[in-house]
C-alpha cells in the first residue's frame, strides 16, 4: 500500500474501522438495573446499545419509583411484587434525618450507631431484593417466556444480586455496571485490597493513612466482612436451596461475571490493585453540553461578568430540614452570582431574588455552560464525575452511603471544599462557597483533573460498548476470569500453607528433641557403664 494514493488509503482505513466496528451482530441483552441514580446511568449504556441494533429487555418491579415502563427503545418486563418496605423517596429523606443525627455525635458513638443503621438498611434492601427475585423464579410462565427468549447476555447492576441470580439460572454471560457489591466496594470481592493503602468504604481516608488510621480502617474492613456473612449472605440461604443446584454459593455466582464495568476513574479513584477482566468506564455518563432552553439562557446571561452557582442534591434527596434550607437560602442572597437551584420543597423564606428554584434542570448542560462558575452537589458519583469532566470546582454536601468518601476524594485532588451539613450555618456556607468561586486552586485542580480524564483512546462510553460487545462476539470472557475467585479463603490467603509449613516445621523440631533425647540417654547409659 506505500504506493497507494493517500485519498484511497484514508478510504481503506476508514472502511477498515467501519467493519470492525460493525462486526458484532445484534445480541438479545437482559438487563437488570437498580432504581434511581443506578438507572440514570444504565440508561445512558442502553440508548448506546440500540443505535448499535441490539436488541434490549429490561426487567423493573411493578413498585419501581423511577423505571418506568415506557421507552420505545427497550422492551420491559414488568413483574408484580408489593415492597415488603416503602424504599422511595420518603425513605431516603428518612436516612437523611438519621444521618445528620449521627453527624452530631461523638466518633465513637458515631461508630457503632452508624453500623447498626447500615446493618439495618443492607437487611432492608436485601430483603427487597429477595422479594422480587423470589417473586420471578416461583413464576414459571415467566421464567419460562424469559429462557424461551434466549438471551446472550445479562447486563446488570449487581447492588443488589437479583439480577446475578436470574443470570445464573438463565445460564447467560454477566457484565456488571458496577461501583458497590453486598455491603462495600466491589473492588473487594475481585481483586486484593490491603487495607493498609485502600480505604474501606465510609471510612473517609485517603490512601495515606498513620498507623490509627490503618488500624480504624482494618477494623471497619473485619465489620464489612461480618455483615457481608452473618447479614446479607443468609437472606438468600432458602432460594439458593430452592432454585439452584446443591451447594450453590451467593459469593461464588457473584464472582463469576465476565466483565466488570467499573463506574471509577483513577484521576478521582485512590490507585488500587485491579484485574484483567475489571474496565474502568467512570465519567462514562458525561457528555459536551447542548444548548438549554432560552429561558435558562437568559437567566444565565443576566449574571453578566460574575456567573452562575448550580445546585443539586440529586434524585434521591428532594430537600433538607428547613433550618438548614433557609441558612443556605440565606447565603446565596449575599452573593452577587446568579443560584440555579434544583428544589422541591417549601420555597425558603430568606430566598434572594438572585436565585431560581427549579424542580428538574439539564445539569450536565448546566455544568458545561461558560457562566457556570461553582457546583453546590451532595456527592453523587454522576455528578461528581460530570464536574470533572466539564471542570467545575465543587463545594460538597455529603448526605449518604459514598458521598461522604466522594467528598473525600475530590477534596484531597484539591478540587472541593466539604461542609458538614449537620453543623451547617450561613456563614459557614457563605465563606466556603465564597471561597470556591474565588480561589483559582479549586479551578485550576478540577480542570486538570478533566483533560487527564478526556485523555484517552477511548471515550468512556465507547470502552463499555466494546467490552459488552465483546462477551457478545466470544460468548462469554472465562479467561479473563481469576482463579482466585473460586478459592476457599484460607486458600486465598495461603492459610492452609502456613499451617502446612507450621506442622512441618513442628514435627522437624519434635524429631529434633526426640533424636537427641534419644543421644542423650545412650550417652547417660554408657558413662554409667563405664
Amino acid at each position: 500500500l506505500r504506493h497507494t494514493p493517500k485519498w484511497l488509503r484514508s478510504f481503506l482505513y476508514f472502511f477498515c474501522l467501519l467493519f470492525v466496528a460493525g462486526s458484532c451482530s445484534a445480541g438479545r441483552i437482559l438487563v437488570f438495573p437498580e432504581d434511581g441514580s443506578h438507572w440514570l446511568s444504565m440508561q445512558v449504556i442502553l440508548k448506546e446499545l440500540h443505535t448499535r441494533g441490539h436488541s434490549l429487555t429490561v426487567v423493573r418491579s411493578s413498585a419501581s419509583w423511577y423505571i418506568q415502563d415506557s421507552c420505545p427503545i427497550y422492551t420491559f418486563v414488568t413483574v408484580n411484587y408489593n415492597q415488603i418496605e416503602d424504599v422511595g423517596p420518603v425513605f431516603f429523606e428518612t436516612l437523611v434525618q438519621r444521618s445528620l443525627a449521627l453527624q452530631r455525635m461523638t466518633p465513637i458513638l458515631r461508630f457503632f450507631e452508624q453500623q447498626k443503621d447500615v446493618t439495618a438498611v443492607l437487611k432492608s434492601f436485601h430483603g427487597e431484593a429477595l422479594g422480587l427475585i423470589s417473586t420471578m423464579l416461583d413464576d414459571a410462565s415467566l421464567m419460562g417466556r424469559l429462557q424461551d427468549a434466549k438471551f446472550d447476555l445479562m447486563l446488570t447492576d449487581p447492588a443488589f444480586p437479583a439480577g446475578v441470580l436470574l443470570a445464573h439460572y438463565l445460564h447467560v454471560p454477566m457484565v456488571y455496571n458496577v461501583r458497590w457489591l453486598n455491603a462495600g466496594e466491589a473492588h473487594v470481592a475481585l481483586a486484593p485490597s490491603p487495607p493498609s493503602h485502600v480505604p474501606v468504604y465510609n471510612s473517609l481516608f485517603s490512601d495515606r493513612m498513620g498507623i490509627l488510621q490503618r488500624t480504624e480502617n482494618i477494623l471497619r474492613y473485619l465489620v464489612s466482612v461480618l455483615q457481608e456473612h452473618f447479614v446479607i449472605l443468609p437472606i438468600y440461604d432458602k432460594l439458593l436451596k430452592r432454585h439452584f443446584p446443591a451447594g450453590s454459593d451467593l459469593l461464588t455466582m457473584q464472582r463469576s461475571a465476565d466483565i466488570w464495568l467499573m463506574r471509577v476513574d483513577f484521576i478521582f479513584e485512590f490507585p488500587r490493585p485491579s484485574m484483567p477482566n475489571t474496565v474502568y468506564i467512570g465519567g462514562f455518563q458525561c457528555r459536551p453540553a447542548q444548548p438549554i432552553p432560552a429561558e435558562l439562557e437568559d437567566f444565565m446571561q443576566s449574571s453578566a461578568e460574575h456567573g452562575v452557582v448550580v445546585m443539586s442534591l440529586g434524585v434521591m434527596v428532594t430537600s433538607l430540614p428547613k433550618e438548614i434550607t433557609e441558612a443556605i437560602a440565606a447565603a446565596f442572597a449575599k452573593l452577587p452570582q446568579k443560584i440555579i437551584w434544583r428544589y422541591l420543597g417549601e420555597r425558603p423564606s430568606s430566598l434572594g431574588n438572585n436565585t431560581l428554584l427549579l424542580e428538574w434542570l439539564p445539569q450536565n448542560d448546566l455544568l458545561g455552560h461558560p457562566k457556570t462558575c461553582a457546583f453546590v452537589s451532595h456527592g453523587g458519583t454522576n455528578g461528581i464525575y460530570e464536574a470533572i469532566y466539564h471542570g467545575v470546582p465543587v463545594l460538597v454536601l455529603p448526605l449518604l452511603f459514598d458521598q461522604f468518601d466522594n467528598a473525600v476524594r475530590l477534596e484531597v485532588r484539591g478540587a472541593a471544599r466539604v461542609l458538614e451539613v449537620a453543623t451547617l450555618t450561613s456563614s459557614d456556607f457563605l465563606e466556603a462557597i465564597t471561597d470556591v468561586i474565588k480561589n483559582p486552586t479549586y479551578r485550576s485542580s478540577i480542570q486538570k483533573m478533566s483533560v487527564l480524564h478526556r485523555d484517552r483512546p477511548l471515550s468512556s462510553l465507547d470502552t463499555a460498548i466494546f467490552w459488552i460487545e465483546y462477551v457478545l462476539r466470544h460468548k462469554g470472557a472465562p479467561h479473563l476470569r481469576s482463579e482466585g475467585n473460586n478459592l476457599p479463603w484460607y486458600s486465598y490467603h495461603c492459610l492452609d500453607v502456613l499451617f502446612f509449613l507450621l506442622v512441618i516445621i513442628l514435627a522437624a523440631l519434635w524429631a529434633a528433641v526426640t533424636l537427641c533425647r534419644l543421644f542423650c540417654c545412650k550417652s547417660d547409659r554408657k558413662q554409667k557403664i563405664d
